[in-house]
Parts: C-alpha cells; structure tokens; sequence
C-alpha cells in the first residue's frame, strides 16, 4: 500500500515530508517524491528506487516551503520510474494518490481529446488534469473537487495542493483510508496514524467519501453529500518508537522474537485467568443461532483462517467455508440467514476483503473483524470486532500479527463451541490452560534460532522447496512456503502430506528441498509415511518436531528443527515460529531485502 503524508505547517516541512514516508517504508513501494509550495510555485522532487535516492535529490535540489505533500508509490499502472512516480503535477495542482481509479481509461480519452497533455502512464494523473482543468476555467479549489470526485470510481485516498492557494491542502478517501492530525498552528494528513505519530496523537479518521480541506487553523470535513461534518478527534496511540528496529538486524527479524510477548497480551483480552474461561468484548448477536461461519481473508491471514476452520468444525461443530477474499464476490457464494461471516485482516484495509465484507453485509451476514488496527475501516464496520495486539507490523512479510491472528480465533472457536454446548466446564479450562502456555513454548522455539540460521545455507541454493503438513499443519505448510517466497524469492509450495503421490511427488529430486511439519501425536505416523515416500525418491528432508517426533523420524534427514512438545490445539502458534526463522535465515543467506521484498506491499488496497 502506498504512503501519503501532508503537513499544512509553520517551518520548512521538506525534511519532515520525506522523515514521514521513511516511517512508512514498512508498506513496500518502488518510487517516491514530494511537492511544496513555495513563492507561488509548486516544487516538485521524485526519485524511483529506495528513500535514499529521493533523500539525495533533495539535498543536491532544496525544496523550500511551509506545506506540502509526500508519497511512496507501489506501482499499479505504469512502471515504477521516475515519470509515474508521484506526485503527478500541472502548473496549477499537485497531487499524491492511494488506491486505484477504475474508470481513469474513458476520463484520459475525454481529457486528451480536449487536448490535455499527460505526461505519465499512471491512473492517477487524470485526476490531477481533471482538477487542473476546473481551476483553468475559474473554479475555487473546493468547487474543483467537489466537482471531479464524484466521477472517479475505483478506491482513493488523496493529498492535493494548489499553487494559487498556497496555505492549504485537501484530502479525500474513498476505500483508501486517510487520517486528519492536529497540531499546534500546524494541521496534517497522513495515510495512518503511524504515519504522523511524531508529529502528533490527536487525529480523526475520515470515513467513507469524505474529503477535508486543511490549514494552520485546523479542518473543515465535508461528507460525500458534500455537508459540513464533525468527525471525532482521537487519541491515536500511536509510537513512533514502535518503528524502531532496536538491536536487531531487520523489523521482521524483531517481530518474530516479539511473538510471545505480543500473543500473551492478545490472550490476555481474551481468557480470564482466575476462572479459566474464554471471555470476548460485547456481543450484541445471539451466537447460539449461529448455524454457518464464512472465513475471508487474503494471504497469511488467509492460512490463519484454515487453522480456524479445523478448530471451529472441531470444537463447536459448526461448518465453516473459507474463501480467497479476491474470488469471494465473484463466485456468488450462497450466504444463508443466521450465517457469521468472519474476515481476518492485519491492517484492516485490504481491499479485496472489505469488498467481501461489505458484499456479506448486504446479504444479512453478522460481521466479525479479526485486526490488528482497531480503527480501521473493517474494524468500524464490524459486528463484532476482535483486535489482536500485535503493535505495529513493519516487516512485509506477516509475522506477529499471523500468531496474535491465530491466538484470537482460537479463543473465538473455543466460545463458540461453550455457547453451542460442545465443551464442557473442564473442557473450557484444559483449552484455557494451553492458550496460556503458548507464549512460554513461542519462547521455546526461539531458543533454536541459532540452530536454524546455521543450516539455512543448505536451502539458500535450493530453486524449489515444497513443505508438508497434516490437519492443521496443513495450513502452516502453505504459510511456511509463503514466507520463502516473499522473502528469499525461491519459488515453494505448501502441500498436504497426503497429497503428495497425486502430483507434487514427480517433483522429487536431490536438488529439491522438503520441509516436513510433524509434532509428534495422532497424525504423526501418516505423516512419517509420507516423508519416507519422499526420502525413497532422494528427497532432502528437514524435519521439524519436537524430541519424540525427532528420536523417532530423524535419521537421514537432511536437518532436523526441534520445537517442544505442545498440545496440538496451540501447535500452529509455535510451529509458526520455525518456518519464519527458516524464511528469514535463508533471505538473509541470499542477501535479498527482508522488510522491504520485491514487488510486495504491505496492505494491498486496491484490488
């Protein structure tokens, strides 16, 4: 997801503008560059490639001026140069865009046929000629707006500035989200509240089809009817400490080892301790009449939701479908009364499954949110929302939040299955008693990291790995492979153990790597089988287990992961952690960027 930062200040805000989007590295991008307004012009600086580059151009080519606007651009349409890097200009308005405009190809043709001059392959220019042209022909800079929003179609979040108004910006939003802060003599906008958390921590979100015109003395909020609106200022709470990578080497490398610090407080919103019960926030909805849940979610959360499903069927009986959240709407999925559909989402504004949510609430669905931002756009049209408490998530490859993601659903399978009848009093308290445990076994797991960063350089080589798992681990099989993909770009796949001999086992060679997930318990002994298949064809096995698993299945693996021995209810929380040490070691083996990957981004809000 790109980056967007605007300040409406009284200081040069050059060095601010370019300090916020490096705060917002963590999103992914490919370009950036920044506009001011100074001596009745807008300056302009846009570099492709890392922050350094556009840090250089700006010391080598100053841009003076009290407000401004800034942007990290992930590209969607165009290629990731300097020309489509934003923001896109005329003489008359610079602008910086979230998001996607859908129906940018007939407005570019009308605009080029009364000769508009585009000089970008971007979606996002024709905005700013739309604008432009409105201001040409005598228009306010609100009237110009107020006129062009309501043909875009598409999702955006917008920062624009206008040369013959120099002491004001405007913003807009329409499934991008966009945040106003307030500050003293000096107001801002900003893509998050992470965004702007040193600048300030009082700040209102906008809501849908909103858009804002800010100066030093504050903002004036118009809803998409174009009425003057109130919108709550808020503390955001937001730490720009929480940014910082400490003593380690990357961000993912530190949110891995904050798991089980972050899995214990997103337990402790969620069990009561004394009582050994699982308690959620307020539900205003009968969860006894709850006869179906549909899971949605996109990615790591996606597999989240798999280990959901078993848990959900398992301990409270209820079926439960899980969907892609971009194939969701397009195959018209048949959502019954009385259903719960469920998304699972770490920043909360992925595209494809707000989209999803909004669908299933039209069709009578009661909403449950499972995220890590609790103002976010999902969170604020939920039902029931369930906030993990993993902080902020600056590595692009998920981690944390994929645990908390996990912890938080479930405790939520397990109050279905209390509310439904199906676990008794002890019951409750055994699945208590090993959620409780989970962030001292994260904590286990974390003491092999050594011994995985020393046998990491035996897959960095590796063109293709495949991993396996059984039932739950099933998911994180896929997950693990996920991770190695992000991060290390080597191509892998997550297969369930059994389906090897239907296909994926003609892959089988001494050059081809095979992770097997196998703690030792009632499916221990079908996987083994599996993995021997894969040993007789020449495979190279690394097996993680725990000391029994390992005693038993070992020999002649290639290496060998050893976790301690779980309970398999929180065994996905704590084999997680071996697969994302894995992907992290062999990354850093091969020298790729771990927290910024090629071509991803961090929450992908456009679809």
């Amino acid at each position: 997801m790109c980056g967007i930062i605007g300040i409406v200040g009284r200081e040069p805000v050059a060095d601010r503008l370019v300090d916020g989007l490096k705060r917002m590295e963590y999103r992914g991008y490919d370009s950036a560059g920044i506009c001011t307004l100074s001596g009745g012009q807008l300056v302009r600086r846009r570099a492709e490639g890392k922050l350094a580059n556009l840090t250089r151009e700006v010391a080598e080519h100053p841009a003076p001026g009290e407000v401004g606007i800034a942007h990290t651009r992930w590209a969607t349409h165009g290629a990731p140069t300097e020309q489509n890097a934003h923001p896109h200009a005329t003489g008359e308005v610079a602008l910086v865009h979230n998001g996607i405009i859908e129906n940018f190809k007939p407005l570019r043709d009308e605009l080029l046929a009364l000769g508009r001059k585009f000089e970008s392959e971007t979606d996002t220019e024709v905005v700013v000629q739309m604008l432009s042209r409105h201001i040409e022909e005598g228009k306010s800079p609100a009237e110009a707006v107020r006129t062009v929003l309501p043909r875009l179609r598409g999702a955006f979040a917008l920062a624009i500035a206008f040369r013959q108004d120099p002491d004001m910006l405007i913003g807009a939003r329409l499934g991008s989200p966009l945040v106003v802060g307030y500050g003293e003599g000096e107001t801002y906008l900003g893509s998050d509240a992470l965004a702007l958390a040193p600048l300030t921590q009082d700040i209102s979100y906008l809501e849908e089809g909103d858009w804002v015109i800010i100066t030093r003395e504050g903002a004036t909020i118009f809803d998409v009817d174009g009425n003057e609106v109130e919108r709550a200022v808020t503390k955001s709470g937001a730490s720009a400490a929480a940014i910082e990578k400490g003593n380690y080497r990357h961000f993912m490398q530190k949110e891995i080892f904050e798991q089980p610090t972050v899995v214990a407080q997103t337990l402790r919103s969620y069990v009561r301790q004394l009582e050994r019960t699982v308690a959620l926030p307020q539900i205003d909805f009968d969860i006894t009449s709850i006869n179906r849940v549909t899971i949605v979610a996109c990615g790591t959360s996606f597999y989240a939701g798999m280990v959901a499903k078993y848990w959900f069927e398992m301990f409270a009986r209820v079926p439960v479908d899980i969907d892609v959240a971009s194939e969701f709407r397009y195959r018209d999925p048949v959502l019954e009364p009385g259903g719960l559909a469920l998304f699972i989402s770490q920043s909360g504004e992925t595209a494809d499954t707000l989209a999803a949510l909004r669908h299933c609430k039209e069709a009578g669905q009661t909403i449950a949110v499972v995220v890590n931002v609790p103002t976010s756009s999902m969170a604020r049209e939920a039902d029931l929302l369930l906030p993990t408490h993993a902080g902020p998530e600056i590595g692009v490859a998920s981690t944390k939040a994929f645990t908390c993601q996990l912890a938080v659903l479930a405790a939520l399978a397990a109050h279905f299955a209390v509310k439904k009848g199906r676990l008794s009093k002890d019951e409750e308290r055994a699945i208590v008693d090993h959620l409780l445990e989970a962030p001292a076994c994260l904590n286990a797991a974390l003491d092999h990291d050594d011994d995985i960063a020393q046998m990491a350089h035996l897959i960095a080589p590796a063109r293709d790995v495949l991993y396996l798992g059984r039932g739950p681990d099933y998911p994180l099989a896929m997950e693990g492979a996920l991770k190695l993909k992000e991060i290390s770009y080597i191509h892998a796949e997550g297969y369930a153990s059994g389906e090897m001999k239907h296909g994926p086992i003609a892959l089988i060679d001494d050059h081809v790597p095979v992770v097997v997930l196998a703690p030792s318990g009632p499916l221990f002994e079908k996987t083994v089988s599996n993995m021997q298949e894969v040993r007789a064809r020449g495979g190279k096995i690394v097996l993680i287990s725990d000391a029994e698993g390992i005693a038993e299945a070992g020999e002649g693996c290639m290496a060998t992961i050893e976790m301690p021995k779980v309970h398999p209810l929180i065994a996905p929380l704590v084999y997680a952690v071996p697969v994302q040490l894995l992907a992290y070691h062999v990354a850093c083996a091969k020298g790729t960027d771990v927290d910024q990957p090629r071509n991803l981004a961090k929450s992908v809000t456009v679809e």
